[in-house]
C-alpha cells in the first residue's frame, strides 16, 4: 500500500509538472559522460593500467578483481537504504550530485597514481567506481519522473544510445593523444580528461531538471532503515508468487556474473595474451561500443517481432560462441572479430533481460519488479569479477610452481579465467531454457513521446 501511494503521488506530480525537452536532453547528456567514465577507465585504459604497471602480473589480475568486487559489494548494500532516502525526501538529484563528485573527484586522483601505487590505485579506483555505480541509481530513479510509463522505453533507449556516443568521443579524444603524443603521463592524463569530460557532461541535468516527487514525512517511530527494510519485504512479498519470474531472476543473477566478467576483464585480456598497446585497446573497445549499439536496437527488434526469450537465447548462445573462441584464438586480429561479436551479443543480453521484466510483471506491480531486479542484479554482481580475478592469479601461481615460466603461466591463467566466463554464461542459459515465455499484457495505445 505504501509504495503504491509513493507511485501516485510521484505520477500526479509528473502530471502538473510537463516535461520539457531541455530537461530529457539534460538527462541524455548525463549519460554521454558517465558512460565515457566507464569507457576509459573500467574498459578500455584504466583496468589494463592497474593489471599491467601498477601491479603487475597474475597479481594485478586478482586485485583487479577484488578492487571491482568491493565497489560493486558497497554499492549493493547501500543502494536500497540510500534509494528509499532519496525517494522520501525527494533529493534524488543531491544524492546524484554527491556520488557524481566522489566519481569525478577520484577519477581525477587516479592520475596521480604510479607504477608500484597498489594502496592507492586501488583505493582511488574503489571510490571513483562507488560514486559511478551509486550515482546510476539515482540517474535512473528520475527517469520515471521524466517520462510516462508508455514512453519509458524510449526515452531509456535514447539515453543509453547517446551514453554510447559519449564513451566513442571519449576514447577518440584520448586515443588522439596518445598516438600523438604517447608515454605513460599521457595514459595517466587521459584520467583527467575523463573526468572534466564527465563532469562537463553532467552540468545540465543539475541545472535544468527539476525534480518532481515530493518529500514524504516518515511515521513516528520510523526512520529510513527501517522504511528500506519494509519496503524491500512488500517487493519481495509483490514477487514471491511469480514462479516463472522467479526462476528467470536466478539465471539472470547467474549469467550477469559472466557479461559482467567479460566486460571488466576485456582490456586485461587483450593486454596479457596479444600484448596490445594502449592505441590497440582503445580500438579494440571503440569497435565494441559500436557493435554494442547495433546489437541492442536488433535484439529489442527480435524480441517484439520474434519473442523475448528466443532473443535472450540468442544473444547468450552468440556471447558463449565468443567466449569459447577466446580461449583457442592466438591472432590480435581474430581477437578483435571476437570483440566486435561479443560486443554485439551481450548488450542484446542486458537490452532483451530488461525487456523480460517488464513482461513478467503485472501492469500494477511493474516498480516492484523493476526494483526486485535492480537490487538482486546489484547484489550478485560483485561475485563473477572477483572470482575472475582469483583464478586467473591462483592458476598462474600454480603452473609458476610446475616450472612455466612466469609470462606463459600469466597468460595460461587468464584462458583458465576465461573457462569461469563460459561456466556461468553456459549455466545462466540452461536456466533460461527452462523458463517459459512470459505473455505481456495488452494495453492501450501509448500517447505520442515527447522528443
Amino acid at each position: 500500500m505504501a509504495i503504491a501511494l509513493e507511485q501516485a503521488k510521484t505520477r500526479a506530480a509528473r502530471r502538473r509538472i510537463p516535461t520539457t525537452r531541455r530537461e530529457r536532453w539534460a538527462w541524455y547528456l548525463y549519460d554521454f559522460g558517465n558512460s565515457a567514465y566507464a569507457a576509459v577507465v573500467l574498459l578500455a585504459i584504466y583496468s589494463a593500467y592497474f593489471q599491467g604497471q601498477v601491479v603487475g602480473g597474475s597479481e594485478g589480475t586478482r586485485l583487479w578483481g577484488v578492487s571491482v568486487g568491493i565497489a560493486m559489494l558497497v554499492v549493493a548494500v547501500l543502494s536500497p537504504v540510500l534509494g528509499t532516502l532519496a525517494d522520501f525526501s525527494a533529493s534524488k538529484k543531491k544524492f546524484l550530485l554527491f556520488f557524481t563528485t566522489l566519481s569525478v573527484i577520484f577519477t581525477a586522483a587516479l592520475f596521480l597514481v604510479m607504477p608500484g601505487d597498489i594502496f592507492t590505485g586501488m583505493l582511488f579506483f574503489i571510490l571513483a567506481e562507488i560514486g559511478y555505480r551509486a550515482a546510476q541509481v539515482f540517474y535512473n530513479a528520475l527517469l520515471p519522473e521524466i517520462a510516462t510509463p508508455q514512453e519509458i522505453g524510449k526515452v531509456s533507449g535514447k539515453g543509453w544510445a547517446f551514453g554510447s556516443l559519449g564513451g566513442i568521443v571519449c576514447l577518440l579524444i584520448v586515443l588522439a593523444l596518445i598516438m600523438s603524443i604517447g608515454g605513460t603521463t599521457v595514459v595517466r592524463f587521459s584520467f583527467l580528461i575523463t573526468a572534466v569530460f564527465y563532469l562537463a557532461s553532467s552540468v545540465p541535468l543539475f541545472l535544468w531538471l527539476r525534480e518532481r516527487a515530493e518529500p514524504q514525512p516518515l511515521g513516528k517511530g520510523d526512520n529510513y532503515i527501517q522504511v528500506a527494510s519494509r519496503r524491500l519485504r512488500e517487493t519481495f512479498r509483490a514477487v514471491r508468487h511469480y514462479r516463472e519470474f522467479i526462476k528467470f531472476i536466478i539465471a539472470f543473477l547467474i549469467y550477469n556474473d559472466g557479461i559482467m566478467m567479460a566486460l571488466n576483464f576485456a582490456a586485461i585480456i587483450g593486454a596479457v595474451l596479444f600484448s596490445m598497446t594502449q592505441q590497440q585497446l582503445i580500438i579494440f573497445m571503440i569497435i565494441i561500443q559500436v557493435t554494442s549499439v547495433a546489437g541492442a536496437y536488433l535484439f529489442g527488434i527480435l524480441a517484439d517481432r520474434w519473442s523475448s526469450k528466443r532473443s535472450l537465447i540468442l544473444s547468450l548462445i552468440l556471447m558463449i560462441g565468443a567466449i569459447v573462441w577466446m580461449l583457442f584464438v592466438q591472432n590480435v586480429t581474430v581477437f578483435f572479430i571476437i570483440g566486435a561479436l561479443a560486443g554485439f551479443a551481450l548488450t542484446g543480453v542486458q537490452s532483451v533481460s530488461r525487456t523480460l521484466v517488464g513482461q513478467f510483471a503485472p501492469i500494477e506491480k511493474s516498480a516492484e519488479f523493476y526494483g526486485f531486479f535492480e537490487v538482486g542484479g546489484r547484489t550478485s554482481s560483485f561475485i563473477g569479477p572477483t572470482v575472475y580475478g582469483f583464478i586467473a592469479a591462483e592458476a598462474a601461481i600454480l603452473l609458476s610452481a610446475r616450472g612455466m615460466d612466469a609470462v606463459s603461466a600469466e597468460q595460461m591463467g587468464i584462458r583458465v579465467a576465461i573457462g569461469s566466463i563460459v561456466a556461468f554464461l553456459v549455466l545462466g542459459l540452461v536456466l533460461v531454457l527452462k523458463i517459459r515465455q512470459p505473455q505481456p499484457e495488452v494495453t492501450a495505445q501509448p500517447p505520442e513521446a515527447i522528443s
